[in-house]
């Protein structure tokens, strides 16, 4: 798979089958991940990764404050704005009516829906599942060279033929997270990531997502 092959079929996959991903398989991508560049080579990225029985009792520990009390947690960082201009609220909103479209959830359906957002934290039942940090010492550059590491991960993962699955979605259970994995206070949850063999039977595994063309959000000059 070429690099561009690798970029254009990385999607968001929520289904995964039960096939498992060997150890060496995942720190192979982490490795050439690991080259994305940082401000002075700083490598601000931590990953814990997770499979089997440790994956499994994070996942019940943050299901059960997903289905207990989620309005008793909230992000340590504000991922989304607090109110949604144009495009970004259409844009938002599709994606989100387009993949319930797939599983049959309609508007209103509020518990199919928290159902649904609950997949998150069983990793979509991918074989692994990963938590970043990041030292909270560290400011808005190293966020952003993070992104750089994460996509690396998601181009490799594709050059491998595996799929994966960003999830801002653990950021909000942090507290839990920190108690189960033993994270220290000095680190922040970036987010997660599920990693393992798309389920090509799953319904919402052929959402295809729009990209506006590159002439809506560059301006070339002097060509």
């Amino acid at each position: 798979m070429t690099v561009d092959e690798a970029i254009i079929s990385r999607r968001s996959v929520r289904a995964y089958l039960p096939k498992p991903v060997p150890a060496k398989i995942v720190e192979h991508l982490l490795a050439v991940a690991s080259r994305a560049p940082s401000g002075t080579n700083m490598q601000p990225w931590k990953v814990r990764v997770l499979a089997g029985e440790a994956r499994e009792r994070l996942s019940a520990a943050v299901l059960k404050a997903h289905n207990s009390e989620p309005e008793a947690h909230e992000n340590a960082y504000r991922y989304y704005p607090a109110k949604f201009e144009e495009p970004y609220l259409s844009r938002r909103r599709k994606v989100g009516w387009d993949l319930y479209g797939l599983l049959g959830i309609a508007k209103g359906e509020a518990d199919r829906m928290h159902r649904q957002h609950g997949r998150n934290y069983s990793f979509f039942d991918a074989p692994v599942g990963m938590i970043f940090t990041i030292d909270k010492s560290l400011e808005l550059g190293s966020w952003l060279d993070y992104g750089m590491f994460l996509q690396n991960i998601m181009a490799a993962a594709r050059g491998g033929g595996l799929h994966t699955c960003p999830q801002a979605a653990w950021a909000k259970y942090h507290k839990v997270i920190r108690d189960v994995l033993e994270i220290p206070d000095s680190e922040e949850i970036v987010c997660g990531m599920s990693l393992g063999y798309e389920d090509t039977d799953a319904p919402e595994n052929t959402l295809k997502t729009e990209r506006e063309p590159v002439s809506s959000f560059a301006v070339f000059e002097g060509f």
